[in-house]
């Protein structure tokens, strides 16, 4: 089993798209006024030659490429032409199962498609990969401990002995922790619960049914440390199972390799392995089935390299935030939200609004914000 497969992904070979587009970077122009002096002065007249001598013709052809990439209907429009869509048409609805590394890069790298996609009626399931354990402050151990005990204590007049014991043991190991220590198993426990509650409560928003929520908990993840185990065919199982279980027509998978402890990697390599055994074992399911690469909170896609680009209003990019605050833990308080001091929902906003950005430089279509993916071809 192949489980370094992140080294071997291979981009979308769009050079003619890439030349254009940086050409119009170079010379502050939209795709449609490039000039064939603009071509010609920077080293490009190859491309002109290649389409008839007409620079308006290499414009056009890369305008429409990229114009293609842009959907309000990242599952695919029913009863329509899909021969210029990012998505097929058929079947609709579809099964998708979006896998996420820990329980908020769903909504903070594809909320507004996840909402699109919900609102079209295809059918969402959402797997978290790991607990995120690790990225809860005591602080929060802390709430959701005296909440506990001051619920045993109005409800139960104090009869629970378990959360009684547990209460006092917990509160405990917090008070004596010092700098550096690691959570016990307990703690480790609760700060995963912490985060399942928040991941359905984001799940509820956009209104994934309950029983479409899978929580994986991946063994390379519990280290109870930053630095995580090794991962091996115990975390690929798992998927492998959801995916047999399933049998979605479009799988959307986590490709922020710039996640800087590693877990994205890891959580990418495990959804890959298990699609690349899949296929080995002839899953006839796979071959009506499309996979889609997203990145998160620390960068983008290239625009010569996106496949499909999901538009949202203002209104959308809202509701997209409303679903990331409702992981309440990751905001002020989250012990690794990095040198960046933007929270979560604020990287995630100048992230989309920067991708829309660029595509109204180009001259295309100018929203507020979009969602970007490429293809992963299998």
């Amino acid at each position: 089993m192949n489980l370094n497969l992140t080294s071997t992904i291979k981009m979308p070979d769009h050079e003619l798209r890439r030349q254009v587009i940086e050409l119009c970077k170079k010379v502050g122009k939209p795709l449609l006024k490039l000039s064939t002096k603009d071509y010609i002065d920077n080293g490009l007249g190859h491309l002109v030659e290649q389409f008839k001598g007409q620079a308006g013709l290499v414009n056009i052809e890369v305008f429409n490429e990229l114009q293609h990439t842009i959907t309000g209907w990242p599952g695919g429009k029913p009863n329509a032409d899909d021969s210029t869509r990012p998505e097929r048409a058929l079947p609709y609805p579809k099964r998708v199962v979006v896998f996420s590394p820990h329980p908020d890069d769903d909504v903070i790298s594809m909320g507004g498609t996840i909402r699109r996609l919900m609102q079209q009626d295809h059918d969402v399931h959402v797997a978290y990969e790991t607990s995120g354990n690790i990225a809860v402050a005591d602080e929060e151990v802390r709430l959701y401990m005296h909440f506990i005990n001051g619920f045993n204590q109005l409800f139960a007049n104090g009869s629970d002995e378990v959360i009684k014991i547990r209460y006092r043991e917990i509160m405990h190991f917090l008070k004596e922790k010092s700098a550096g220590d690691l959570d016990n198993r307990a703690i480790l426990t609760v700060k995963g619960l912490i985060r399942r509650g928040e991941a359905r409560n984001a799940c509820g928003y956009n209104g994934i049914k309950k029983d479409h929520i899978h929580f994986l908990d991946l063994p390379f993840y519990e280290s109870g440390k930053i630095e995580k185990l090794p991962m091996s065919e115990r975390d690929v199982e798992p998927i492998i199972a959801l995916l047999s279980e399933i049998e979605p027509h479009q799988i959307y998978v986590a490709a922020d390799l710039a996640d800087p402890h590693g877990t994205h990697r890891k959580c990418t390599d495990a959804v890959l392995a298990a699609v690349d055994e899949l296929k080995k074992s002839g899953a006839e399911w796979l071959s009506d089935c499309r996979v889609w690469m997203y990145r998160g909170a620390w960068a983008e896609w290239d625009v010569a390299d996106i496949e499909m680009c999901v538009p949202m209003s203002p209104e959308e990019l809202r509701e997209k935030r409303n679903a990331i605050l409702r992981h309440q833990s990751q905001m002020e308080s989250a012990p690794f939200l990095g040198n960046d001091e933007r929270l979560f929902w604020q990287r995630a906003e100048d992230r989309n609004r920067e991708t829309a950005r660029r595509y109204d430089e180009l001259g295309l279509a100018c929203y507020e914000a979009m969602e970007a993916f490429v293809e992963y071809k299998f």
